[in-house]
């Protein structure tokens, strides 16, 4: 597998019940197929995987599998803080039809790095997805260093990381380890660009929940060497990005979707937008539909 473009982490739509609304889900995915998406994460830190019960996460990934039919990966969060449980949730993943797991370091209990090899290379041996590492150390409380992702690499069944750090010289040292076997993918929007312009091979996103077309056209134009475009497109969609950081995510991304007709909203303990940041929502929210009207426009005549 070689995962590359833009990926889409997607958020959990419920609607006004706090129930899945499987109706909007399945609405979400075609508006990544139709906006050119090259992956979705099914069930990430941005679908809400904490608050999710097993049946709920069962049928978002097997509807995800169906309506996507093999026209782009899939990929599951099965990210735990122990290494059998994170192995026990891929392979539930792999037999609901996902085409990779992706997996953060495990949260709360701090591995060392040696635990950490431990722990990948367990899950990749027991074999029953391709892997894909995911280090966000703001979310877990520990930063799986390039050194060790040195150790892993190589490994058949480990196929690439998520690297949401934003430092540049930590992309620099990951791309160290690119190939034809291992991806290296950011996981921090505001500085994709940046990483796909250095040499990532793409991105997953949270943005491109609500912005698909303009972060395929993003990837398009940074992986193909064309810094002036690329950046000027950036910079477009940096007022985006900061919306979409000023309450942790996926709280920002949910209040755009739910003007899209897209859920109602997300689980305790997470809140909705705050009134002090809910003003700018409409403003935001055209930002983001003249954006994606252009990149089409853009595409097309491409």
């Amino acid at each position: 597998m070689r995962l590359s473009g833009s990926i889409t982490a997607l958020a959990t739509p419920f609607n006004a019940a706090g129930e899945l609304d499987l109706d909007a889900w399945r609405r979400l995915l075609d508006q990544q197929l139709e906006g050119g998406t090259q992956g979705v994460v099914v069930a990430g830190s941005t679908g809400e995987a904490a608050a999710l019960f097993d049946a709920e996460y069962d049928a978002l990934l097997r509807i995800a599998v169906e309506h996507i039919a093999g026209r782009i990966p899939v990929l599951a969060g099965t990210g735990l803080s122990n290494t059998a449980k994170t192995i026990e949730q891929t392979r539930r993943a792999g037999a609901l039809g996902a085409d990779a797991a992706l997996i953060v370091t495990p949260p709360y209990v701090r591995p060392t790095q040696a635990g950490l090899v431990a722990h990948y290379t367990a899950i990749a041996e027991d074999g029953a997805l391709p892997i894909v590492l995911y280090n966000v150390p703001g979310r877990t409380g520990g930063d799986l260093l390039p050194e060790t992702v040195a150790q892993l690499a190589p490994h058949p069944r480990i196929v690439g990381i998520k690297e949401a750090r934003s430092e540049p010289e930590r992309m620099t040292a990951l791309l160290a380890f690119k190939g034809e076997g291992f991806a290296v993918l950011s996981g921090d929007d505001p500085t994709a660009c940046r990483a796909m312009l250095a040499g990532a091979d793409g991105v997953i996103s949270v943005a491109s929940n609500v912005l698909p077309r303009a972060f395929r056209r993003l990837a398009d134009l940074a992986r193909g060497g064309k810094r002036d475009t690329a950046e000027a497109l950036d910079a477009r969609m940096r007022p985006a990005y900061d919306f979409l950081g000023v309450e942790p995510n996926p709280i920002p991304v949910k209040a755009l979707l739910a003007g899209q007709g897209i859920g109602h909203g997300l689980r305790l303990p997470l809140l909705s937008l705050s009134a002090e940041h809910a003003g700018a929502v409409a403003e935001i929210a055209r930002l983001v539909a003249q954006l994606e009207l252009d990149c089409h426009d853009e595409t097309v005549a491409a």
